[in-house]
């Protein structure tokens, strides 16, 4: 990437919400089958945004991780709260996932190669985000299926048994291990939840004041 005019902890932030985002779409695709399409979509543009000149070009922008920074506020401000714990439990899981994921470059390889085919699909055939995630499915469940550690998804049975969701949740989890990767390699450690957690508050609000209040579908419902 090139040099950044924000500062260290923003970029970790905006790659946080990234993470945060993800998990908190899991969640809501787990237990209601529904999620804001305009963040579905800037998670799942993430995984093929690899060259790119900013930590927030990889989402598009700074609002392609609106409901992310919003996330990091709560959950940071209010950890009780029953969607914050849920939140807060995938986005451990996907920080451990990534742990051994990052020590195992030939996964690394297979799984940039088969994004880079769904890329080319992306670019020259099918643009449908629900595709998409089918594609990028079976790339979870060829790859990040097969390390020790996996994210248990709790939610209701009707909604998980249905393809399109599982395939929905898949592509998230995937998308949430590309930001975990990104936090990791801007310097983000999981102590620092604890050792500056006013500064990732402090950056996730200033960030977020950057943002139109209103812009598409950016409500969860």
């Amino acid at each position: 990437m090139a040099v950044s005019d924000r500062s260290d902890i923003e970029q970790q932030v905006i790659a946080l919400a990234g993470v945060a985002q993800a998990a908190r779409m899991v969640d809501q695709v787990a237990k209601t089958g529904t999620y804001p399409s305009a963040f579905f979509e800037a998670s799942l543009r993430s995984l093929f945004a690899f060259d790119v000149p900013s930590t927030e070009a990889v989402f598009g922008n700074i609002q392609g991780v609106k409901l992310g920074l919003r996330c990091i506020v709560d959950m940071l401000t209010d950890a009780a709260n029953e969607d914050n714990v849920a939140m807060g439990l995938y986005l451990r899981g996907l920080f451990k996932l990534e742990t051994q994921f990052r020590k195992r470059a030939d996964l690394q390889e297979v799984v940039a190669t088969r994004l880079g085919h769904v890329n080319f699909k992306a670019q020259h055939f099918s643009d449908d985000a629900v595709e998409l995630a089918a594609s990028i499915s079976s790339i979870y469940q060829d790859t990040i299926s097969h390390l020790p550690y996996r994210i248990k998804v709790k939610g209701s049975v009707q909604h998980l048994q249905e393809t399109k969701n599982s395939d929905l949740v898949r592509t998230l989890l995937l998308a949430g291990l590309r930001s975990a990767h990104l936090w990791h390699q801007l310097g983000g450690r999981q102590r620092h939840f604890i050792l500056r957690t006013r500064q990732l508050v402090t950056a996730a609000e200033s960030l977020s004041r950057e943002l139109s209040p209103v812009e598409g579908n950016d409500s969860l419902h």
